[in-house]
């Protein structure tokens, strides 16, 4: 069979419903992947065709496979450093000019192959054919076992089409299991187990701190079960966030630098942490300060190279967070219940909503992004996905926006300003039958507006939701601090010109709402989510809202 043959068959073996891509590449694989029904979604630009991947990766707990030419390999390297943070599984294949090309200045070219080595699991080049067959399996496993996480084939020709027309006696080939991630659910030793459950039930103030490996797992049922069954306060990261429901009397929010100050007061009080899938990393710590330096720890995650990476742990459990919860609620089976502690933190949390109150039910004009907030919670439908940007956007959503249903959830930038957008659109094609809703701020929105042409052309009828208040927000105080008492024009560093989003919306086909007043929130929204096609509300509110910052506790 040909290379593009293999490739189209192996991609459709795998599960993989969906393509996104930058032309011109593979083409004789993108007409054998139509034929196979296999859905090809052609961006604008490398880095928003790997945030589509990344989103319907995220969403589906499926690979997402993502393909550009030569020259656009550099540009989907950089656009793959998000879906590395944020250890999701996104397949990527380039194209390379062939040997006889190299180290003669040929046009477009540069060696890109090492360019994938930091923000890959799985970095290798096919030079023959034969390969194919053994390099996409590996892409699959690597993508998905363990840490999930990016893998990259380049494969022959500047448009991969030495690949793509070259017949082999090759057989398509793939494997069930590594379909989707996890693909196994490994336990902990019990001796392990027996010492854990021993800490937990002793301690006086534990707390759990879920991640983003326990989203991977689907444990948000056993994070919750565990948290009942011993009273136990639950924060989350913003990958973790959705775990378990916002208005849960035991849910602390979300803990670190993006954070609400009741998740890291509550947290820098525990006397034993449980991290379920968290990398421990300085967003989710608050810059390792929060647990406080010698809080006993106990660290689950499926990679045994994460255990005590941060925080040295008083008992590791390597283990899939799914069945590793499983284990320990049955092993905790009538142990008392830390109901002192859980009302405790709940005073806490009480403390936190009743100070943001005001700005939440606030009806000024311009709106309070606060309010935007509170509108978003009460109308995010039940089994809706939340899309949010990075910076203060992550902000925004992880500590105001409350997912109060198990069926809703939260995906997040993990570095990359502009990602929301393309990676709603992804998400859409990994979940089609659910609402996606994408929170963006104007700054973000710039990055990738140009794929609302492709969510028109593709019919990926997402809400976008543009926080516009005409600035860089987050970057404000810093600008101003930088200038100090010096004159200068700061505002030309963060302030944009004024754009009308919701009619350039509208011009490329999609309905465009502005929204000017607190009350018209909930009517756009209700619209948006009914017009079957993509929509865009831009919501113009308070260039003054300041998204909180998180609490630290003093040296």
């Amino acid at each position: 069979m040909t290379g593009a043959q293999l490739i189209a068959r192996t991609l459709q073996g795998y599960g993989v419903t969906h393509v996104f891509f930058v032309e011109a590449v593979l083409r004789k694989t993108l007409v054998e992947l139509e034929a196979l029904g296999v859905k090809r979604v052609s961006a604008h630009a490398e880095k928003a065709a790997v945030y589509m991947a990344d989103g319907y990766a995220r969403v589906s707990r499926r690979p997402g496979v993502v393909m550009c030419q030569s020259i656009g390999a550099s540009n989907l390297a950089a656009g793959l450093k998000d879906p590395f943070l944020a250890c999701s599984p996104v397949i990527s294949l380039t194209g390379r000019k062939p040997p006889l090309a190299r180290y003669r200045n040929a046009y477009q070219e540069i060696p890109h192959l090492s360019m994938f080595d930091a923000v890959t699991k799985y970095n290798v080049a096919c030079d023959d054919l034969q390969q194919m067959p053994f390099l996409l399996s590996q892409a699959f496993r690597e993508a998905t076992s363990g840490t999930p996480g990016p893998a990259h084939i380049d494969v022959l020709g500047a448009l991969g089409e030495v690949t793509d027309k070259t017949e082999a006696a090759v057989e398509a080939r793939w494997e069930d299991a590594f379909r989707q991630y996890p693909p196994f659910r490994p336990a902990p030793e019990p001796e392990r187990v027996q010492t854990a459950t021993r800490l937990l039930a002793q301690a006086q103030r534990p707390v759990i701190v879920a991640g983003g490996g326990a989203t991977a797992s689907g444990a948000g049922p056993e994070v919750v079960a565990l948290a009942e069954a011993l009273s136990l306060p639950v924060a989350t990261s913003l990958n973790g966030k959705g775990c378990i429901p916002g208005n849960h009397p035991l849910s602390l929010g979300v803990v670190g630098s993006y954070s609400a100050w009741c998740a890291n007061q509550i947290v820098h009080q525990a006397d034993l942490v449980l991290f379920v899938g968290s990398h421990t990393g300085d967003q989710v710590t608050n810059g390792w300060t929060i647990p406080a330096s010698g809080t006993p720890v106990i660290q689950i995650d499926i990679e045994p190279t994460e255990l005590g990476r941060s925080y040295p742990n008083a008992v590791a459990l390597c283990g899939d967070a799914k069945v590793t919860l499983g284990v320990l609620i049955e092993a905790l089976a009538g142990a008392a219940k830390k109901e002192a502690w859980a009302a405790q933190a709940r005073q806490t949390v009480a403390a936190w909503d009743a100070e943001i109150e005001p700005l939440c039910s606030s009806d000024a004009v311009p709106i309070k992004v606060e309010r935007l907030c509170r509108e978003l919670t009460r109308h995010l439908p039940p089994d809706a996905v939340l899309v949010a940007d990075t910076g203060w956007s992550g902000i925004w959503t992880g500590t105001m926006v409350y997912l109060n249903h198990p069926g809703q959830t939260y995906l997040r930038a993990a570095g990359s300003l502009g990602w929301s957008f393309p990676a709603a659109l992804g998400a859409k094609c990994g979940a089609p039958q659910r609402p996606v809703v994408c929170f963006s701020g104007d700054g973000a929105f710039y990055y990738h507006l140009g794929e609302l042409e492709t969510a028109v052309r593709c019919g990926i009828n997402t809400v976008t939701v543009i926080n516009n208040n005409s600035c860089f927000g987050q970057c404000v105080r810093g600008v101003q601090t930088a200038y100090g008492s010096q004159p200068g024009n700061a505002e030309e560093i963060y302030r944009f010109a004024p754009v009308d989003f919701a009619g350039l919306a509208r011009s490329m086909g999609c309905l465009g709402i502005k929204v000017e007043r607190p009350q018209d929130i909930a009517p756009a929204l209700k619209e948006a989510l009914t017009a079957q096609r993509p929509a865009v509300i831009e919501v113009i509110t308070d260039p003054a809202s300041q998204a909180p910052d998180p609490w630290t506790p003093k040296a």
